[in-house]
């Protein structure tokens, strides 16, 4: 009964979360529904005793990438009324691409109850560690039989920071350039100075 509750109760709140991250026009207001949808979603795959992929919904999703897209979109200087007539003119696409999804989704509950479709039912024979929890299992398998394709993963990323950082410091050939540090400006740096009070308008992003 409980699970029952609490399942109905995530899933009508996701739904609502996911409905109001689309029609905010606020796009802060959508980030902060963003997140929402995500810690509901992380609650489903416990029910479903999938608590790794919570872990990572909430470690990973809100902890890093809705929090950069709210610092990101706090940032921005955002012109609403731009962004207003691009979510108008686009709302024809997204309404057909969401009936097809939908069509989709249709087609393959109509299929699976007709038969058509069989799911498997994993037995936990294949675990590399009977009676662990799927975390423990996930990092042995990931550990043991895929190690080599895993550290072949990091070092694609460490690649592509490395990257990053060589493609955005470009140096200047006269002054100093992004990521110079003059130690005898910040010693003679005066206290009031350190900080600015700043009062920006509602929708005008700081000025830095």
């Amino acid at each position: 009964m409980i699970q029952t509750f609490a399942f109905y109760l995530f899933a009508v709140l996701l739904i609502a979360a996911g409905t109001l991250t689309i029609m905010s026009r606020n796009p802060v207001h959508s980030v902060l529904w963003l997140i929402v949808s995500f810690f509901n979603a992380a609650g489903l795959m416990v029910l479903v005793g999938a608590e790794f992929i919570a872990m990572l919904l909430v470690i990973v999703y809100v902890g890093a990438v809705a929090v950069l897209f709210l610092f990101v979109v706090m940032m921005l200087n955002i012109d609403f009324a731009e962004m207003r007539a691009g979510f108008m003119k686009n709302f024809p696409l997204g309404i057909a691409i969401a009936l097809v999804l939908l069509a989709e989704l249709i087609l393959g509950i109509g299929a699976y109850r007709a038969g058509a479709l069989e799911l498997g039912t994993p037995d936990g024979s294949a675990a590399p560690l009977v009676g662990e929890g799927n975390t423990a299992n996930i990092g042995a398998l990931m550990y043991n039989d895929y190690i080599f394709l895993f550290e072949g993963a990091g070092l694609i990323l460490l690649v592509a920071m490395v990257g990053a950082i060589v493609l955005t410091n470009r140096e200047r050939q006269s002054g100093p350039h992004r990521g110079h540090q003059d130690i005898g400006k910040q010693n003679r740096r005066r206290p009031q100075d350190a900080t600015i009070n700043a009062s920006p308008e509602v929708g005008k992003g700081v000025q830095l």
